[in-house]
């Protein structure tokens, strides 16, 4: 990449997530895009949707530069499908889609066939699959029976799984049952084997009855889809505490509350919405979609207050620009495109809250910063609806407008304006919080390529340190080991308080954050409530609660070490007695068909033969030995090593550190090759090992440099970097992967 303008507001980081994920590239892999032709790719194309309206070329070239300076400057950034995909053939912009699920054959795999369209254009898709009969329930046209909503989730899922996106996106579902389908304790319970479900995020949606249900402690129906009637009762609590346990063992099922959302749907008679997006912020319709975009907060203070003549700006242009997308967009199906331009909803939201906090000396878990997220969000959804009336004034209203809340009151050009989205990636090329979390981290490890590890400070802490004169390395050092400023004596406590990060904050004090931004938004809010590791199911119960009483539409819950594929960004957790928490380690099953070579190596103790065998990815798998006509405690060893490198190997352990491990190993027996000397069996099969890698493997991967698809470890599986649960989603700061698409 060469020097650019853009360029010089970003960080090392950013540059290198912009280049893994959204520069383009040739055939060859190699990037043919700078990142001041990324946004002026994108500006041009957006701003190209107003010479749909009569605007001339001058003044098309004016809103370009509006665009251009824009996002550039990292103050309002769009979806990662419009930065990677706007101005090129692909076209599709869309973070999120909603496809139906009706209780057919045909309604299922045409489904199943558009998740496919969809996750290779680069979107997520939410379903609901509460209209689907339960298991058991007959079959009209062959008099079998159902095998029920749970079953079809696993088609689903291993569509999705099947498909590859490039590698720039990944397949994300939401998969939603109501709570008074008759399957639904099975649906709870899904995620227990770790195993099934892996491109899902799983959540009940919740009718006001149920809660209500749930708090006089009384029985309630399950209703059969198909036939409206009510096949059993079950006691409310009993059903809610199922829920409460499985959130507080993994994290799911989360919680959508559907009568609430359905209570602020803006087009009551289109249809009912029974669905989200993957991470829940985005209720829609049947073939609907959305368009996200997010302003970034710590670019609108001045002085240490809100520039809100800044953030005025901001909004109008942003709101501009998310309604141009609706008409460049190029929609992967034909309905969507018809849906999604009837209601042109659109989602503005915000990122690096926690940035505008510290900037204000404003604790993230104080009265102040409550009041202040109600200040900052209610204005920019004033502004933003200002915007989308006065484009209806130009433009026309949406298609669907008559009818709809808005009919008689006042005139919009999109049904819905604002959405709080998780901004993993976009958060890192902007070098801000994400969304309105908190830190992850004051200060942490950041691993770069070839094993590299790098201390990372945030720079508003870097700052005050030292202008207060408490900074050094060392403590830079430990703080990222602790993960926490609560011990450390030489850190003023008033920097303490404002430099709180996730695991700072009670539960509940997240949950009343999350709130005081759903009062001002239109649709919902994506935010994972942290727990420690110590949290009890009663703790999970009181946030749940909380959530409902404080009228959010969802909420997404993670206890700290509570699934397998957690990795600790910083040295400890809170737990008993600070322990840290260990991630377990899954290794990954043996497909059916794999790949390898067989390598001759002579040894001190004869001819050991070493195959090393690929998984269909490409990655390193397995590797067995056999000593020729050696046999007992020599054949022995090199078998078990061969047993230990395997299962190495399918845990994710990368090659390097095992040959590592074995090379140099000696014995008395050793042998001179070609290649050198062998000093014992284990060096041997290093040697083999290395020598494989070195040649690219079998050919049919990468040689054992890749990772798998899906995290089953502790680590980030592409760069093995710090992955944090937050805004509903798994993120790594590292290298901008996400699990959510």
């Amino acid at each position: 990449m060469g020097a650019s303008s853009a360029a010089t507001h970003l960080s090392s980081n950013a540059l290198k997530v912009l280049e893994k994920r959204y520069l383009k590239k040739n055939e060859e892999g190699k990037v043919t895009e700078t990142v001041d032709s990324l946004f002026r790719r994108v500006a041009r194309a957006i701003a190209a949707a107003d010479r749909i309206y009569g605007k001339s070329e001058a003044e098309l070239v004016l809103l370009e530069e509006d665009f251009y300076a824009m996002t550039s400057s990292l103050e309002f950034l769009p979806n990662s499908p419009t930065l990677m995909n706007a101005g090129r053939k692909l076209g599709q912009l869309s973070a999120c889609f909603v496809l139906p699920v009706e209780d057919s054959m045909d309604s299922i795999f045409d489904a199943v066939k558009s998740t496919a369209i969809i996750h290779k254009s680069g979107g997520g898709t939410g379903f609901s699959f509460s209209s689907l009969r339960p298991s058991g329930d007959i079959v009209g046209s062959t008099k079998g029976v159902s095998s029920g909503p749970i079953s079809f989730m696993t088609v689903f899922d291993t569509a999705t799984e099947a498909v590859k996106q490039g590698g720039t996106r990944r397949g994300a579902n939401m998969g939603i049952l109501r709570v008074d389908h008759p399957n639904i304790l099975e649906f709870i319970t899904a995620k227990d084997d770790s195993e099934r479900f892996n491109n899902f995020n799983i959540s009940v949606a919740i009718t006001d009855g149920f809660m209500q249900a749930v708090a006089d402690d009384t029985e309630y129906d399950l209703v059969n889809p198909r036939t409206k009637k009510v096949v059993r009762s079950l006691k409310a609590r009993e059903v809610f505490e199922q829920i409460v346990n499985h959130a507080w063992k993994n994290g799911e099922p989360g919680l959508v509350f559907i009568d609430r959302i359905n209570a602020s749907n803006p087009t009551p008679h289109i249809g009912q919405i029974e669905s989200t997006n993957p991470c829940g912020e985005q209720p829609l319709l049947p073939y609907e979609s959305c368009n996200l975009g997010s302003i970034n907060l710590a670019r609108m203070v001045a002085d240490r207050a809100v520039d809100f003549q800044k953030l005025k700006k901001t909004v109008w242009k942003a709101v501009h620009f998310l309604d141009n997308v609706i008409e460049v967009n190029k929609y992967p199906i034909k309905k969507i495109d018809e849906t999604t331009r009837a209601n042109r909803k659109i989602g503005l939201g915000v990122m690096g809250w926690a940035d505008m906090l510290i900037q204000m000396n404003v604790p993230y878990n104080s009265d102040s910063a409550i009041s202040l997220a109600e200040e900052v969000m209610s204005f920019i959804q004033r502004e933003a609806k200002s915007a989308s009336s006065a484009l209806a004034e130009e433009r026309g209203v949406f298609p669907n407008y008559k009818g709809s809340i808005y009919d008689g009151s006042v005139k919009m050009r999109n049904a819905t304006v604002t959405t709080i989205a998780p901004t993993g990636t976009l958060s890192i090329i902007a070098t801000c919080s994400s969304g309105i979390e908190p830190l992850f981290a004051v200060s942490f490890v950041r691993n770069v390529m070839e094993g590299t590890k790098l201390l990372e400070v945030n720079p508003y802490f870097e700052a005050v340190a030292k202008e207060r004169g408490f900074w050094s390395r060392e403590l830079m050092e430990r703080v990222a080991e602790k993960g926490s400023l609560h011990d450390f004596d030489e850190i003023p406590d008033d920097v303490k308080a404002v430099f709180v990060t996730a695991h700072d904050i009670s539960p509940l004090e997240h949950v009343t954050m999350q709130a005081a931004f759903q009062k001002y938004v239109d649709n919902a809010v994506s935010k994972t409530v942290n727990f420690p590791h110590s949290a009890t199911s009663k703790d999970v119960e009181d946030v749940y609660m909380l959530a409902y009483q404080l009228n959010c539409k969802g909420v997404t819950v993670y206890r700290d070490g509570s699934r397998d594929d957690q990795v600790l960004s910083t040295g400890k957790t809170k737990g008993e007695a600070e322990a840290p928490v260990q991630a377990k380690i899954v290794p990954r099953k043996r497909p059916e068909n794999i790949v390898g070579a067989t390598r001759h190596m002579k040894t001190g103790c004869g001819n050991i033969y070493v195959t090393i065998n690929e998984d269909e990815h490409g990655q390193l798998f397995e590797l067995f030995t056999h000593m020729g006509k050696a046999g007992g405690c020599a054949s022995s060893q090199a078998e078990a090593i061969g047993r230990l490198v395997s299962l190495a190997l399918r845990s994710n352990i990368e090659p390097e550190v095992i040959m590592k491990q074995l090379k140099g190993i000696t014995c008395h027996n050793q042998a001179w090759t070609s290649g050198g000397k062998i000093t014992s069996c284990s060096d041997a099969i290093a040697k083999a090992l290395e020598r494989y890698v070195e040649k690219g493997g079998a050919g049919n991967g990468n040689g054992g440099n890749g990772h798998g698809d899906v995290m089953r470890i502790g680590a980030c599986p592409e760069c093995g970097g710090a992955v944090e649960h937050e805004g509903g989603c798994a993120v790594c700061h590292s290298c901008g992967f996400t699990k959510c698409g």
